[in-house]
Formats: C-alpha cells, structure tokens, sequence
C-alpha cells in the first residue's frame, strides 16, 4: 500500500466528515513520502516516515490546491482538513522523538505558505523538495541559507534551495 492509500486508511478509521471527502481512488505513486522514508535518517520507520510527509503534503494540498485524497465540498472543510492533516503528521514526527524533521517540515508549511503568498509556485515546490530530503538525509548550512534567503523573496530563492539539497 503506497502512502497516499495509507493516509486514505488512516482517515477513514478516524471517521467523521474528513472520511466523508475521500476520493474514490489514490495516486499511484506517493514520491514525497517515499523520498522521506529512503534516507538514513528515517532508517528502521520508512513506513512511519512516508505516511507523515503524505499527510502533511496532503494539507498543504488542501490549502493551496486540489487534494489527491481529499475532496471536500466545502472550501472551509478544506482549510480545516489541511490543518488537521499538518498536526497528524507533525505529531506523528512528535511520537518518533525527530525534533529537526519537526522542524524542517515547519520550516515547509512556513516557506511554502510565504511563497504562495507572493505568488511563487516555483518556490513553494523547491521548499517541499528541499525539506523532504532534508527529512530523509539531514539539513546542513547551505540549506539554512537558502531558506533565508526564501525567508526574504529573494528571486533566486528557488535555485538556491534545490541546489543546498543535502545529499545531492
């Protein structure tokens, strides 16, 4: 079962109204989550790993674009959908006791937030890019300055934070 049908799973046990939106069926692929979950660093919890970056990217999803799991009706439904989903996979990474993917995928939401703000879509998906291998591999100074400078609206932003990829 690939992490979208995993995360579909999920909420379907959890029941209520976010149940009531899930599509009728999941992407094939979950490459987020699998990106996460082939890292030394999630050695020993892939599964644990690809299920969290799914949700989280899920939410992100719901806020700022069209959901490969959910659907709602409802634009608000959405919204709180996406922040559901953003805490089910932060406290998920709570559970593991992974304080620097806590925050790497809070410096994700953040960035990625800021970019569609600005209008930046190039950059939204860099951040996402970029934080997953962060995840999977471990951050380093390259990657912090490249976020600073996403911080800023710095128009090479997205360059930066695809070439300070650790592990690249």
């Amino acid at each position: 079962m690939n992490g979208p049908e995993r995360l579909a799973e999920r909420l379907r046990r959890d029941g209520g109204l976010i149940a009531g939106a899930l599509v009728g069926s999941f992407p094939a692929d979950g490459t987020l989550g699998a990106a996460a979950a082939a890292g030394p660093r999630t050695a020993g919890h892939e599964d644990e790993y690809a299920l969290l970056v799914e949700a989280i990217f899920e939410g992100y999803l719901q806020h700022y674009g069209a959901g490969r799991v959910l659907r709602p009706d409802d634009p608000d439904l959405a919204l709180l959908a996406g922040d559901r989903l953003f805490a089910l996979g932060l406290a998920r990474l709570a559970e593991l006791g992974d304080l620097a993917a806590i925050s790497e995928l809070a410096d994700v939401i953040s960035l990625s937030a800021q970019a569609h703000a600005e209008g930046d879509a190039d950059r939204a998906e860099a951040v996402w890019a970029a934080g997953v291998v962060a995840v999977a591999r471990g951050g380093g100074p390259r990657l912090e300055a490249a976020k600073t400078a996403a911080r800023s609206g710095e128009p090479a932003a997205a360059v930066a934070l695809r070439r300070a990829m650790p592990g690249l």
